[in-house]
């Protein structure tokens, strides 16, 4: 096994009943599109209880039915929100603290140093993100993880990525992974994945793969490097009526 080997996404993730919420960044295979994707999952009421909503272009988790809201303070936030050149995808509310941070002047990494994993003994879920920079018709990314130095959450680690895209080229970064208590976080680096031509054909696969009792939702944006034109795919397993 080559450390330059290109995983499909749905045979990573398909025996895993568990991998938490993901972010997949990366480039079309015919070199025409940035792609974003970012979906949730959950193993409690309080955590299944959510839908994607879009508006005014930023995404959000909202609960699918107020009333049964348990707490809030983890689960709803906005999700991804454009800055000026700039597409922010985060697991939680640190999608503004990167948001303010650039209004700010700081950079991807420099905003991420107030924030650390989440409070959510034992697991201690990382905080995963990432950031696309759009420039002459092409774009770099980074991703970052912030996890638990201990078992106990004595300290915070924190990694960034940097990329310069590849066609039929992604990265794929989730919270853990597999299922158990507490639940064991990701290692190393984000996965190498590929990624197609057709917004349809991997919307599909990513959201058959993932476990059907634990999925939740499902976004998927390709981006056109030439003209901008954005095209997205939205996908809530809880549905009105």
């Amino acid at each position: 096994m080559s450390i330059y080997d290109i995983n499909n996404i749905a045979e990573l993730i398909r025996d895993n009943s568990y991998v938490g919420r993901g972010i997949v960044i990366g480039k079309s295979a015919d070199g025409k599109n940035a792609v974003s994707a970012y979906f949730i999952m959950g193993r409690s009421a309080n955590s299944r209880n959510r839908v994607f909503v879009e508006r005014d272009g930023v995404l959000y988790t909202e609960p699918f039915d107020a009333s049964k809201v348990e707490d809030p303070s983890l689960i709803i936030y906005a999700a991804q929100r454009r800055f000026e050149n700039k597409l922010i995808v985060t697991n939680g509310d640190q999608t503004d603290t990167i948001y303010d941070g650039l209004i700010n002047g700081k950079c991807f990494k420099g905003a991420l140093k107030s924030r650390a994993f989440e409070p959510d003994a034992p697991n201690f879920t990382p905080r995963i993100s990432g950031i696309l920079e759009f420039e002459n018709n092409d774009f770099t990314y980074e991703m970052s993880i912030l996890k638990s130095a201990d078992e106990k959450g004595t300290a915070c680690n924190r990694y960034t990525f940097s990329y310069e895209p590849l066609n039929g080229l992604g990265h794929f970064i989730h919270t853990y992974i597999g299922d158990g208590n507490p639940l064991p976080t990701f290692l190393g680096e984000p996965e190498r994945i590929a990624i197609p031509n057709d917004i349809d054909e991997f919307t599909d696969s990513l959201w058959d793969a993932l476990n059907h009792d634990n999925r939740i939702s499902l976004y998927v944006r390709y981006t056109n490097l030439e003209n901008g034109q954005e095209v997205n795919r939205l996908i809530n397993q809880n549905k009105a009526g």
